[in-house]
């Protein structure tokens, strides 16, 4: 299973819609002047291999959001010496064509890439039409020929006869046609050297029009149709911010005991949250919590009289997975809360945790759900040596069918709430066959609803579950803090996995308080989420995060005193002295500024010389970015605790420029940090010096000298 994409080199994208005459503004153009093309019968007349974006040749759908720019690539291929063109085709829901010229990325390996952008939500094709390239095949013959002084008048001859054809094709616009006519009356000029007519008939203004708008094709040949399930922008671009409910608005009486954060409490809270940038609020389980095994506080397996417990204890006379727990409120204060964070534009995600606590109505009404151990008892949750003694999973092979019922009804009971995203806990604990039908039938009364997968696990598992639905995936980022480590993450998640997999950079989890961030002070904190705000279109923090909150439990890798088993009270305050919240907000501003951030297969690494310098970049080319080409550079020093310094040699072409610079040193581009206001004349070579605590880092936006 997997993504069929070869590794191929990077390239500037190329497409119907990126044309070197005439660039227009982020839509996919229309060839009409192609003939209809069939799919082809074995091999095919031009051979068409490994196509992608494709899953499992086709066996589930690669995914895209309106907007996004696809790389379509294929391996194209002829017998003999003609040249060969290629068309990467979206076909709508509608079935409308959108088209684009591919190009050959890898000379010599005939591998041919193009880009599109799908332009509504829905179920989309994609194709690969290969053709013979009449004209690329006289301009490189004619070129040889005429500049060896062989047969130069034949070759002008048939210039004309291919640029006759041409004028007479379907679709060409008037313009268009009235400049081939002008070439057809040039190469006829016996007045001229055959070298002038030559230039003329493969000037930029006529390439433009034989190679992108109007090419003749021959020979067409399609390649089998693929699907790709293309979802709203927020499943690919999303800031998400998480907090426990419970904890906005505690407090402690005068007798040390707590009284419990409400919806309405919590509520006071999604101003500051949408002000530091955020899109998405994700809570924590709301329901009721169980009594029996439940856990106090730091893990502890005896909970006090007056401890919360877990949230992901689910369950308690009060109710299960379709209540709310009544320290919280009720329905009426949940519908009000989500209408507050409209009004923020914030949408609400709820935490989906599919296991129950000893005391939930499912373990009474349907023990079947459960695995019995051989003494009878209901087997608890493990993962060994971590033990949840307050928790039951589901079994899902008894009664499969009940389950999924019930479950299918709790989260059409919270969309009908307003409830628009899902953190999904743990689904790699579920059967992938139940995620895939339930994900689906979600799909069909709510494409717009999103699922988040938390699923710390295998690559294969992570995968399959965003292969088979899941919109967003947790990953491995929190975890990767060398250079060479998120070097070659980076890389991979950009890639070809890209096309199912949605990465979601966390720098910390209510879970997961890594050393890196334990140990690396408030420096670290920014430096990671200037990683995750632009390396990933989406990334989130867990609440607390602006305030670098960082002393671990002793011998685990999470916090102390941690907010999953006890109410947390924050001083908000104090954001202003430790300045993670300002950084936070401006990396928010940035990302909904330059929409090459928002996309996700559009990253390149830069090789630096020092191993704690890394430096990656995100470019967009005009086409697709509102008719201006955006790109940006991250360079971050990775060391929290001592300034580092380095040279940075950056791929010019990866960054919408060109490579063909005589001396290295030469400026290019102006560099404008995005952080510091400063502005620099960068080149091939950029010397960079960074201060973890005065400016761990640049963020580029590349600008004309």
């Amino acid at each position: 299973m997997g993504n069929t994409c070869p590794t191929t080199a990077k390239s500037q994208p190329v497409s119907a819609s990126v044309n070197p005459v005439t660039p227009q503004r982020r839509r996919a153009a229309t060839v009409t002047s192609s003939p209809t093309a069939q799919p082809a019968a074995g091999i095919g007349r031009i051979p068409i291999l490994d196509v992608c974006p494709t899953v499992s040749h086709g066996r589930w759908a690669a995914k895209a959001v309106v907007g996004e720019m696809v790389p379509i690539e294929a391996t194209v291929f002829r017998e003999g010496h003609d040249a060969v063109g290629a068309t990467a085709v979206l076909l709508s829901p509608r079935g409308k064509r959108h088209t684009a010229r591919m190009v050959d990325i890898a000379p010599g390996l005939d591998r041919f890439q193009g880009f599109l952008a799908p332009t509504e939500p829905g179920r989309w094709k994609i194709k690969v039409e290969a053709w013979s390239d009449p004209y690329g095949t006289w301009e490189h013959d004619a070129g040889v020929k005429i500049a060896a002084g062989i047969d130069a008048e034949l070759m002008c001859a048939e210039g004309v006869l291919l640029f006759q054809r041409a004028a007479r094709q379907r679709g060409i616009t008037p313009e268009d046609k009235a400049a081939l006519r002008s070439i057809v009356a040039a190469l006829r000029d016996t007045t001229l050297s055959p070298q002038t007519r030559f230039e003329a008939a493969t000037a930029p203004q006529i390439t433009a029009i034989m190679r992108y708008r109007s090419p003749l094709r021959d020979l067409v040949t399609s390649s089998q149709t693929y699907p790709l399930t293309v979802h709203r922008p927020q499943a690919l671009f999303n800031s998400w911010y998480e907090f426990f409910p419970r904890s906005e608005g505690a407090y402690r009486t005068d007798d040390g005991t707590w009284v419990s954060g409400t919806l309405q409490t919590a509520s006071e809270r999604l101003g500051a949250i949408a002000d530091m940038g955020f899109d998405t609020i994700y809570l924590t389980p709301i329901h009721p919590i169980g009594t029996t095994n439940r856990k106090g506080p730091n893990n502890t397996l005896h909970a006090g009289p007056n401890d919360p417990g877990s949230p992901y204890g689910i369950g308690s006379p009060e109710g299960g997975h379709d209540a709310i727990h009544p320290d919280l409120g009720t329905f009426d204060d949940f519908d009000d809360f989500v209408e507050r964070a409209r009004s923020h534009n914030l949408e609400v995600a709820l935490d989906i945790a599919l296991q129950c606590s000893p005391d939930h109505p499912w373990v009474k009404e349907h023990p079947n759900w459960f695995t019995t151990r051989a003494d009878g008892s209901i087997a608890y949750a493990e993962n060994p040596p971590k033990k949840y003694q307050d928790i039951y999973p589901l079994n899902f092979d008894n009664d499969p069918e009940g389950i999924y019922q019930e479950i299918n009804r709790i989260i059409r009971l919270w969309i009908s709430h307003g409830v628009t995203a899902f953190r999904v806990d743990n689904p790699h604990t579920k059967p992938l066959n139940f995620w895939e039908r339930l994900l689906a039938d979600i799909a069909a009364d709510h494409p717009d609803v999103l699922f988040l997968s938390e699923a710390f696990t295998k690559p294969a598992m992570m995968r399959t579950l965003a292969t088979i639905g899941f919109h967003q995936s947790y990953t491995y980022f929190t975890w990767r803090n060398t250079k060479q480590e998120l070097e070659s993450y980076l890389k991979e998640v950009s890639g070809p996995i890209g096309s199912t997999m949605r990465p979601s950079f966390w720098p910390t989890t209510h879970d997961i308080l890594p050393p890196y961030l334990q140990h690396g002070g408030i420096p670290a904190f920014a430096i990671r989420a200037i990683i995750a705000a632009t390396a990933s279109p989406l990334w989130g923090i867990y609440s607390g995060y602006e305030l670098a909150e960082r002393t671990p439990r002793p011998g685990a890798e999470e916090l102390i005193d941690n907010e999953k088993y006890q109410y947390t009270q924050r001083n908000w305050s104090r954001t202003s002295e430790i300045g993670i919240a300002p950084l936070i907000t401006t990396l928010n501003t940035i990302r909904r500024t330059h929409p090459a951030l928002q996309q996700l297969r559009n990253l390149t690494v830069h090789h630096t010389s020092d191993d704690n310098i890394l430096a990656f970049s995100s470019h967009l080319p005009a086409a697709f970015a509102d008719g201006e080409d955006n790109t940006i550079i991250t360079v971050v020093n990775l060391d929290p605790h001592n300034t580092r310094e380095g040279t940075v040699w950056l791929d010019l072409e990866a960054l919408g420029l060109s490579n063909d610079i005589a001396d290295i040193g030469t400026p290019v581009f102006r560099a404008h940090d995005l952080l510091s206001g400063q502005h620099f004349d960068w080149g091939r070579q950029a010397f960079v010096r960074l201060n973890p605590i005065a400016n761990c880092a640049h963020i580029i936006h590349v600008r004309p000298l």
